[in-house]
């Protein structure tokens, strides 16, 4: 039984390992073609999920859209996360530098005034473009990202996503660690950075909130981190430029309430966070990628495939 579940992990590790290789050899414009277009080629295979994507894109792009521009946001989605993939096989350490160069920076003040304090930084991320990117601007202004990540079931899968991530100078704990709740308080204490994805509740314990008008369960992490240790709550996205090149987008820090119990204000503090991570992820929702039911009354609609 042993040796079966070790074949089995190996086989399911070959196919990121070989994509990894190909992507590897491409120039960089010739992963994003292909990372679009197989992201157009999975949209044209996923008439059963559409329907749920579209019930997403609706409620990001108000009422007033048309189905057309919907519909171009669902494609959208698609081609975004098959450049996201493109993007993660083709990244090698030596490319770091070129990646960096190609960042364009949009209000770092926030990060660079914690620093000065010598707070730390929670960086609540959305699912946006491709967010490993931050790892490297973090590293390049002296902070240095710590980051959750689940302890897949293929533990081969599972070292090669917290190899690439160390590459991309993002330290990662496992959700398994048992350790992970202090190493993260003490990253904070010590005024380092901690990231965590903040706009999806994937463990079934996070909070319900008002979510583009409707309610939704998100993560209650960063909210719980920031009070703990005192820390600076700072939203950012990383998006995808047209062409090559990224653009990170860090909004002004979520000051969390004082008032009422520390449910309450635990609460307050995570509405606040949503509010903006609505606006990261209404500048670009084409880049969400959100292909899970998300808001409660999507629990109908399925996960199909």
């Amino acid at each position: 039984m042993a040796a079966t579940r070790h074949v089995k992990a190996w086989l399911g590790y070959i196919p990121f390992r070989a994509a990894a290789a190909i992507f590897g050899l491409l120039p960089e414009r010739a992963i994003r073609w292909l990372g679009e277009n197989g992201g157009k080629l999975w949209y044209a295979r996923s008439s059963g999920r559409i329907p749920l994507l579209r019930s997403h894109m609706r409620r990001v792009l108000g009422p007033e859209a048309t189905d057309d521009v919907v519909d171009t946001a669902v494609r959208g989605m698609f081609r975004s996360y098959g450049r996201y993939w493109a993007e993660t096989f083709w990244f090698r350490p030596r490319r770091k530098a070129a990646i960096a160069r190609r960042v364009e920076h949009v209000n770092f003040e926030p990060i660079y005034a914690a620093q000065r304090d010598g707070r730390g930084i929670v960086f609540a991320v959305p699912h946006l473009g491709n967010w490993e990117i931050a790892g490297i601007v973090a590293n390049e202004i002296g902070s240095p990202i710590m980051a959750v990540a689940e302890d897949l079931p293929n533990p081969h899968i599972t070292k090669w996503f917290v190899d690439l991530r160390a590459e991309f100078d993002i330290e990662i704990v496992l959700t398994t660690d048992p350790k992970l709740r202090s190493k993260l308080i003490r990253r904070l204490k010590d005024g380092g950075a901690i990231a965590l994805l903040a706009d999806r509740d994937v463990t079934g314990g996070g909070i319900e909130v008002d979510f583009f008008g409707a309610t939704a369960s998100v993560p209650v992490g960063p909210v719980v981190f920031t009070e703990l240790t005192g820390a600076s709550l700072i939203p950012v996205a990383a998006y995808f430029q047209e062409g090559a090149g990224h653009r990170i987008v860090v909004l002004d820090e979520v000051v969390l309430p004082h008032a009422g119990s520390r449910s309450e204000r635990v609460a307050a503090g995570a509405q606040l966070l949503v509010s903006s991570l609505e606006e990261l992820i209404a500048a670009a929702p084409w880049q969400w990628h959100l292909f899970q039911p998300h808001w409660i009354d999507d629990s109908g609609q399925g996960d199909a495939s």
